[in-house]
């Protein structure tokens, strides 16, 4: 069976783009199709400047959020990254197969170096050499397919080639992953940036669509959303990006084609208030299961510890591989 495994970082709450563009299909498709592992990488958090209590709140909110979202543990492994040795254990061996230079071309590392340049802080090593920790997430479990945005594919890109180079030096090891994208709304866009992406870590609130938001706080938001010049309501990322992202997130949410939803409206006004309501009625049962799981929180933390004996069991004999294939010594 092929074998998937894909994560979520908790450094901010989750958005309506962590949910249409990566933990629904998780739940509707991966978990039922693969060996699935979907895993709160809270180690990942930790290279830019945290509050250590807002990065534990978080990690568990994420927790049960995805378990909210649908995710079955009786189906698939849900865990927490840190709980599991072997991530970190990889990680340090990938460094030492990677080159400086192909860590300082990721884009992620240079955009979120350069804001934290800009406000006069210092940049981690940590975030330099995440993707080598990105890239022992993805290998330790022989994982086949990692399902990420777009935003992401350059990593998953640089974990093939980790894996490639260090199969060929040291010794077949390693499976080599395959990025899968979602078809729609692989990237949901700030709705009062239509350029930028609905990041969780995005301090521009108003065009950003949190999964326990009120619903009248999601009907808010989406009503005012930046469109773009012109009236007519057509599908094009290029010249109309408001107006597409909003076709994108009624794709999502409601079904259909953006193109053809696209020929259904005379207005922004009846386009918005389509979306508003989709974006309700897609959130609701997410938003009512957290709510019962928050009252529950014995259960989350047996699903939690179950997932990471279970993953910790699952890595293992891979990482001790790697560890003899480098060259190092086993345990007397």
């Amino acid at each position: 069976m092929t074998r998937v495994f894909s994560g979520i970082k908790p450094t901010g709450h989750l958005t309506l783009g962590n949910y249409l563009g990566a933990m629904r299909r998780w739940a509707e498709t991966d978990q039922h199709q693969a060996d699935a592992l979907f895993c709160v990488v809270d180690l990942h958090a930790l290279t830019v400047d945290h509050d250590p209590a807002r990065v534990r709140r978080l990690s568990r909110q994420a927790a049960t959020l995805l378990l909210a979202s649908g995710l079955d543990p009786e189906r698939c492994t849900v865990f927490v990254q840190s709980h599991v040795d072997e991530h970190a254990r990889l990680s340090y061996l990938l460094e030492c197969v990677a080159a400086d230079g192909e860590m300082r071309r990721m884009i992620q590392y240079k955009e979120k170096a350069r804001r934290e340049e800009a406000r006069g802080g210092s940049v981690r090593l940590s975030l330099l050499t995440y993707p080598a920790l990105m890239a022992a997430d993805i290998l330790a479990y022989r994982t086949d397919e990692a399902p990420v945005g777009d935003d992401q594919t350059q990593h998953v890109e640089l974990a093939r080639d980790l894996a490639v180079r260090f199969n060929q030096r040291y010794g077949q090891t390693f499976t080599v992953p395959r990025a899968t994208p979602p078809k729609v709304a692989a990237r949901v866009m700030n709705l009062h940036d239509p350029a930028s992406k609905m990041g969780k870590s995005d301090d521009t609130g108003p065009g950003v669509v949190y999964l326990l938001d009120e619903p009248d706080a999601v009907r808010r938001k989406i009503m005012r959303a930046v469109t773009d010049d012109g009236r007519d309501v057509v599908y094009d990322r290029r010249e109309r990006p408001g107006v597409a992202n909003l076709l994108e997130i009624l794709a999502a949410c409601a079904g259909g084609e953006p193109e053809d939803l696209s020929g259904g409206y005379a207005s922004y006004g009846a386009l918005k208030k389509d979306v508003a309501e989709a974006v309700v009625e897609a959130l609701g049962p997410l938003r009512r299961r957290h709510r019962e799981l928050c009252a529950d929180p014995g259960y989350v933390d047996g699903v939690l510890r179950a997932g990471a004996e279970k993953a910790r069991r699952m890595a293992r004999p891979t990482v001790d591989a790697a560890y003899r294939a480098i060259g190092l010594l086993p345990p007397a």
